[in-house]
């Protein structure tokens, strides 16, 4: 089989496009062009040929008259039309593989559309002009744009010939980086959702409060913001640092916004100067930012746990 995109310079959304086909139908040949009759002739047709027509393995949004769009109003481009497609086929081939999970279509459908809300849509809107890259040029689409050639190494090439093959080099790159972008957004949430029964089953201390996991590698945080209102900390034990680590909840995703807060006094110390404060002698550090603390022993760990409860009453609701 054959995946044709166009030539020239690449994208974020033609690579992330032709690396999900080639995960799904492994084995394909990739074609550079803008030649109508070998656009025409290749089994998949992606970023090029003025077609969205998925049965027909044709997904272009360069076309006049182009009206595709999620229900969010997101625009779609490339990358958006073939994980709309495949994403769900795409997903349940790498959990089987990295991980040993065979998820049911409609699990591995859920995560597809978790990432295309996470992470693919983004693809599409820097590609559509709707949002820009994150600042200093470092956002997903801007990395994968790097991988192009520069003038230099072109003008070096001496020839058309061999700067597309460079340039053919360079895409296939940008497939591998972005492979492993998607591998490491599909095991993640493989692991949260293998996790959730071991969080809800989690020990909890003091009123309800306080929450202890025994394997400080799970995934708690959106059980315990979405599922355990009453949860203020949580406390963990960390095997490979081999301490207990003490964790305040997000009250929101992706924010150091907490329920409440680590008290202020245990903001940044450290060791001897920690412990003198807290009265927990294997206090190890609170970070300044009093989102996470340590101690060695899950006395050491709790015991910090009921101060900051005691002060987190104090602080306004």
């Amino acid at each position: 089989m054959i995946i044709a995109t166009h030539s020239g310079k690449f994208h974020a959304d033609d690579v992330w496009a032709v690396m999900v086909l080639d995960i799904v139908f492994p084995g394909c040949a990739l074609v550079r062009t803008r030649d109508d009759a070998r656009i025409r002739e290749a089994d998949f047709a992606v970023d090029v040929g003025g077609i969205w027509d998925p049965q027909a393995g044709r997904f272009d949004h360069h076309q006049k008259g182009f009206a595709g769009a999620r229900q969010s109003g997101v625009v779609y481009a490339s990358a958006g039309l073939v994980w709309r497609a495949h994403g769900g086929r795409c997903v349940a081939r790498l959990a089987l593989e990295h991980t040993g999970v065979a998820l049911e279509p409609k699990t591995a459908q859920e995560i597809a559309y978790a990432i295309d809300a996470d992470l693919v849509q983004y693809l599409d809107m820097s590609d559509t002009g709707a949002a820009r890259n994150a600042p200093g040029g470092f956002g997903l689409s801007a990395v994968v744009s790097g991988y192009n050639p520069t003038w230099l190494e072109e003008q070096q090439a001496g020839s058309i010939a061999v700067a597309d093959d460079l340039r053919l080099q360079q895409f296939r790159r940008a497939m591998m980086f972005m492979a492993d972008v998607l591998v490491n957004q599909v095991k993640y949430r493989i692991g949260s959702m293998l996790a959730l029964d071991q969080v809800r089953q989690a020990k909890t201390l003091e009123g309800g409060r306080l929450l202890f996991l025994q394997n400080g590698a799970l995934p708690w945080g959106p059980v315990v913001r979405n599922e355990m209102p009453k949860v203020l900390f949580v406390i963990s034990y960390s095997a490979a640092e081999d301490r207990h680590m003490l964790h305040t909840v997000p009250a929101v995703a992706d924010s150091f916004t907490a329920r409440k807060d680590l008290p202020a006094a245990w903001a940044g110390l450290q060791g001897a100067e920690l412990a003198a404060v807290t009265g927990v002698p294997d206090a190890v550090f609170c970070h300044n930012g009093r989102f996470i603390a340590a101690a060695v022993s899950y006395e050491g760990a709790l015991a910090m746990a009921r101060l900051a409860l005691v002060e987190a009453a104090q602080q306004p609701a």
